[in-house]
């Protein structure tokens, strides 16, 4: 009796490891070199407005103003604190990117931003990115820049 409880026992370990590994193998954990370069937590540093595809203004940051955006495995989350307003403003969706193009689809936000929203939710933007810095870009329906935002890197 004792040696058939042995042997259910040791199958049982089998069969759960065999199981175990079949399951990391079909959802393998994302690894830094197959992320998407725009992964990690960004903070807002400045928006640039474009006229003619030329940068006109620098605008900076108001004191205590914050915009966080974190993307991870294909989701965005955002949000912005401005001292000075009582407003809410975040939001939470998925995102694509390209070398050249990020979009956004917000699934949740706050019911200011829903106020300014497109219908379908979506932001298609053109993206310039380096290591540690990125903008998204505006732009109009001829393809020319309207205004940025541009990030740095925070984790």
């Amino acid at each position: 009796m004792k040696k058939v409880l042995g042997i259910v026992f040791v199958l049982l370990m089998v069969m759960a490891a065999v199981r175990c590994s079949t399951t990391k193998a079909q959802n393998p954990s994302p690894t830094k070199s197959s992320a998407s370069p725009i992964e990690g937590t960004w903070e807002l540093i400045s928006n640039y407005n474009y006229d003619g595809g030329e940068i006109t203004d620098t605008i900076p940051l108001q004191k205590g103003y914050r915009q966080i955006k974190m993307y991870y495995n294909g989701k965005v989350m955002w949000t912005r604190y401005v001292p000075t307003d009582s407003v809410e403003w975040f939001g939470y969706g998925s995102y694509i990117t390209t070398d050249t193009t990020l979009t956004e689809i917000l699934e949740y936000m706050s019911s200011s931003m829903r106020k300014i929203a497109n219908a379908n939710m979506e932001w298609n933007m053109k993206l310039q990115m380096k290591k540690d810095r990125y903008s998204q870009i505006f732009i109009d329906d001829e393809g020319g820049p309207i205004s940025s935002e541009n990030y740095k890197r925070i984790h």
